[in-house]
Protein backbone atom coordinates (compact mmCIF):
# COMPACT_ATOMS: atom_id res chain seq x y z
CA UNK A 1 0.00 0.00 0.00
CA UNK A 2 0.88 3.54 -0.24
CA UNK A 3 0.34 6.83 0.64
CA UNK A 4 -1.08 8.56 -2.22
CA UNK A 5 -1.08 12.79 -1.52
CA UNK A 6 -0.14 14.90 1.07
CA UNK A 7 3.32 15.34 3.01
CA UNK A 8 4.23 11.30 2.76
CA UNK A 9 3.18 10.68 -1.05
CA UNK A 10 4.36 8.10 -2.55
CA UNK A 11 5.87 6.19 0.44
CA UNK A 12 5.04 2.46 0.45
CA UNK A 13 4.06 0.76 3.88
CA UNK A 14 4.66 -2.96 3.90
CA UNK A 15 2.09 -4.63 6.87
CA UNK A 16 3.11 -7.84 8.49
CA UNK A 17 1.75 -10.47 6.23
CA UNK A 18 0.14 -12.45 9.54
CA UNK A 19 -2.32 -9.42 10.23
CA UNK A 20 -6.27 -10.12 9.52
CA UNK A 21 -6.48 -7.21 7.01
CA UNK A 22 -7.56 -6.01 3.40
CA UNK A 23 -6.10 -2.58 3.28
CA UNK A 24 -8.85 -0.50 0.89
CA UNK A 25 -7.11 -0.36 -2.66
CA UNK A 26 -5.17 2.68 -4.41
CA UNK A 27 -7.57 2.98 -6.80
CA UNK A 28 -10.46 3.12 -4.03
CA UNK A 29 -8.68 5.40 -1.86
CA UNK A 30 -8.21 7.99 -4.03
CA UNK A 31 -11.72 8.51 -5.12
CA UNK A 32 -12.49 8.25 -1.65
CA UNK A 33 -10.34 10.76 -0.63
CA UNK A 34 -11.24 13.36 -3.77
CA UNK A 35 -14.95 13.00 -2.54
CA UNK A 36 -13.47 13.90 0.93
CA UNK A 37 -11.23 17.17 -0.24
CA UNK A 38 -14.16 18.24 -1.94
CA UNK A 39 -16.30 18.56 1.15
CA UNK A 40 -13.57 19.35 4.10
CA UNK A 41 -10.58 21.33 4.92
CA UNK A 42 -7.92 17.97 5.88
CA UNK A 43 -6.79 20.51 8.52
CA UNK A 44 -9.34 21.41 10.39
CA UNK A 45 -11.04 18.23 10.74
CA UNK A 46 -11.02 15.02 13.11
CA UNK A 47 -11.01 11.87 11.90
CA UNK A 48 -11.95 8.50 13.76
CA UNK A 49 -11.09 4.94 12.02
CA UNK A 50 -12.71 2.17 12.89
CA UNK A 51 -11.98 -1.47 12.10
CA UNK A 52 -8.64 0.58 10.88
CA UNK A 53 -6.81 -3.08 10.36
CA UNK A 54 -3.18 -1.43 9.15
CA UNK A 55 -4.13 1.93 9.41
CA UNK A 56 -3.65 2.93 5.86
CA UNK A 57 -6.98 5.76 5.72
CA UNK A 58 -5.62 7.17 8.74
CA UNK A 59 -1.91 8.02 7.24
CA UNK A 60 -3.36 8.98 4.35
CA UNK A 61 -5.68 11.50 6.95
CA UNK A 62 -2.59 12.40 8.23
CA UNK A 63 -0.18 12.79 5.11
CA UNK A 64 -3.00 15.57 4.09
CA UNK A 65 -2.83 17.68 6.98
CA UNK A 66 -5.28 15.83 9.58
CA UNK A 67 -3.97 16.44 13.13
CA UNK A 68 -6.69 14.70 15.17
CA UNK A 69 -7.01 11.21 14.39
CA UNK A 70 -8.01 8.54 16.24
CA UNK A 71 -7.49 4.62 15.06
CA UNK A 72 -10.15 2.26 16.59
CA UNK A 73 -9.09 -2.17 16.10
CA UNK A 74 -9.66 -5.34 18.55
CA UNK A 75 -6.53 -6.90 16.54
CA UNK A 76 -3.57 -6.44 19.35
CA UNK A 77 -0.83 -6.86 16.01
CA UNK A 78 -2.81 -3.93 14.14
CA UNK A 79 -2.94 -1.59 16.77
CA UNK A 80 0.75 -2.16 17.28
CA UNK A 81 1.87 -1.79 13.40
CA UNK A 82 -0.42 1.69 13.20
CA UNK A 83 1.32 2.38 16.10
CA UNK A 84 4.88 1.86 15.08
CA UNK A 85 3.99 3.33 11.71
CA UNK A 86 2.54 6.34 13.07
CA UNK A 87 5.78 7.00 15.14
CA UNK A 88 8.37 6.09 12.33
CA UNK A 89 6.59 8.97 10.22
CA UNK A 90 5.71 11.03 13.17
CA UNK A 91 1.90 11.10 12.45
CA UNK A 92 1.26 11.67 16.29
CA UNK A 93 -2.04 8.83 15.43
CA UNK A 94 -4.10 8.11 18.61
CA UNK A 95 -4.77 3.88 18.68
CA UNK A 96 -7.26 2.33 20.79
CA UNK A 97 -7.34 -1.41 21.14
CA UNK A 98 -11.11 -2.35 21.73
CA UNK A 99 -13.98 -3.72 19.95
CA UNK A 100 -15.72 -1.08 17.94
CA UNK A 101 -18.99 -1.59 19.17
CA UNK A 102 -17.90 -1.25 22.81
CA UNK A 103 -16.11 2.17 21.32
CA UNK A 104 -18.91 3.39 19.71
CA UNK A 105 -21.32 2.74 23.10
CA UNK A 106 -18.95 4.71 25.60
CA UNK A 107 -16.73 7.66 23.08
CA UNK A 108 -17.63 10.33 24.82
CA UNK A 109 -16.46 13.10 21.52
CA UNK A 110 -18.01 14.03 18.07
CA UNK A 111 -15.93 13.97 15.08
CA UNK A 112 -16.40 15.44 11.57
CA UNK A 113 -15.59 11.96 9.86
CA UNK A 114 -15.98 8.78 11.11
CA UNK A 115 -14.52 5.93 8.49
CA UNK A 116 -15.28 2.17 9.02
CA UNK A 117 -13.82 -0.60 7.07
CA UNK A 118 -15.18 -3.90 9.05
CA UNK A 119 -14.99 -7.39 7.02
CA UNK A 120 -16.78 -7.49 3.94
CA UNK A 121 -18.54 -10.91 5.38
CA UNK A 122 -20.24 -9.03 8.05
CA UNK A 123 -24.19 -9.40 8.43
CA UNK A 124 -26.52 -6.90 7.14
CA UNK A 125 -26.87 -6.59 11.54
CA UNK A 126 -23.44 -5.84 11.87
CA UNK A 127 -23.39 -3.33 9.11
CA UNK A 128 -26.50 -1.40 10.72
CA UNK A 129 -25.34 -1.59 14.34
CA UNK A 130 -22.48 1.40 13.01
CA UNK A 131 -24.85 3.98 11.68
CA UNK A 132 -26.92 3.26 14.59
CA UNK A 133 -24.52 3.97 17.40
CA UNK A 134 -22.60 6.80 15.86
CA UNK A 135 -26.24 8.76 15.46
CA UNK A 136 -27.78 7.19 18.60
CA UNK A 137 -24.11 8.57 20.51
CA UNK A 138 -24.09 11.77 18.72
CA UNK A 139 -20.84 10.99 18.03
CA UNK A 140 -20.47 13.12 13.98
CA UNK A 141 -19.96 16.91 14.41
CA UNK A 142 -22.89 19.05 12.77
CA UNK A 143 -22.22 18.45 8.69
CA UNK A 144 -19.98 15.43 9.89
CA UNK A 145 -19.84 12.25 7.82
CA UNK A 146 -20.08 8.45 8.43
CA UNK A 147 -18.39 6.74 5.73
CA UNK A 148 -18.81 2.73 5.41
CA UNK A 149 -16.71 0.94 2.90
CA UNK A 150 -18.10 -2.57 1.91
CA UNK A 151 -18.61 -5.23 -0.93
CA UNK A 152 -20.53 -4.28 -3.90
CA UNK A 153 -22.68 -6.83 -3.23
CA UNK A 154 -23.64 -5.14 -0.04
CA UNK A 155 -26.66 -2.85 0.20
CA UNK A 156 -26.67 -0.21 2.92
CA UNK A 157 -29.62 2.42 1.04
CA UNK A 158 -32.03 0.83 3.36
CA UNK A 159 -30.16 2.60 6.24
CA UNK A 160 -31.02 5.61 8.65
CA UNK A 161 -28.74 8.29 7.29
CA UNK A 162 -28.08 7.10 4.51
CA UNK A 163 -26.99 9.74 1.81
CA UNK A 164 -25.37 8.04 -1.43
CA UNK A 165 -22.54 5.32 -2.27
CA UNK A 166 -19.76 5.22 -4.62
CA UNK A 167 -18.45 1.87 -6.25
CA UNK A 168 -14.98 1.76 -7.41
CA UNK A 169 -14.43 -1.97 -8.91
CA UNK A 170 -15.42 -4.61 -5.71
CA UNK A 171 -15.16 -1.42 -3.19
CA UNK A 172 -18.26 0.49 -2.33
CA UNK A 173 -18.64 3.26 0.25
CA UNK A 174 -21.48 4.21 1.65
CA UNK A 175 -21.93 7.77 2.71
CA UNK A 176 -24.40 8.64 5.64
CA UNK A 177 -25.02 12.40 7.09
Amino acid sequence: MRIISGQYKGRRISAPKKLPVRPTTDMAKEALFNIINNQFYFDEISVLDLFSGTGNISYEFASRGTQDITCVDANFGCVKFINETSEGFNMGLKTVKSDVYKYLETAAKQYTIIFADPPYDFSTEHFSKIPELVFNNSLLEENGMLIIEHSKHTSLEHLPHFSFSKSYGGNMFSFFE
